[in-house]
């Protein structure tokens, strides 16, 4: 079976060094650019720039920007529903604190995941059970 589009587009952005606010494959990506690329191959142009933001702009404040953004753009993935290639995984990186890290799903199974994280730049990592612990909403592109 073949890989869904959304997985093809992420394997091409893997070793892209990680930076922060950027969303160019080759040059350089954070989470959000990841996924901005992947809509950007996808769909063609960004519904929204999103505004100028710090590397602590979740710990700064109580909304949920990234979720809001997410549900404005792209299609919400019941929770009852399996894990599956191309959904967009949103995580809590601590309880109680603001979602703010993406990655899409990069297998049948559900086992792995391609995001950028930081120090290591778009890498595919498993889907262990402390990140899949904080996954708070699953999406797929429109």
């Amino acid at each position: 079976m073949d890989e869904p589009r959304e997985v093809a587009i992420a394997r091409e952005w893997l070793g892209t060094p990680y930076v922060h606010q950027a969303s160019t494959r080759g040059a350089g990506a954070d989470c959000l650019g990841l996924i901005r690329g992947i809509w950007r191959e996808i769909q063609g142009a960004e519904p929204e720039t999103p505004p100028p933001y710090s590397g602590d702009w979740a710990e700064c404040g109580g909304a949920e920007v990234l979720w809001q953004a997410a549900l404005r753009h792209l299609r919400p993935v019941p929770a009852q529903a399996c894990l599956a290639a191309g959904q967009v995984l949103l995580f809590r990186m601590r309880e109680g604190a603001i979602a703010k890290h993406l990655g899409l799903v990069s297998d049948a199974e559900g086992t792995r995941f391609i995001h950028a994280y930081t120090s290591h730049g778009v890498i595919e990592s498993p889907l262990t059970r402390p990140w899949a612990g904080r996954i708070v909403a699953r999406f797929r592109f429109p």
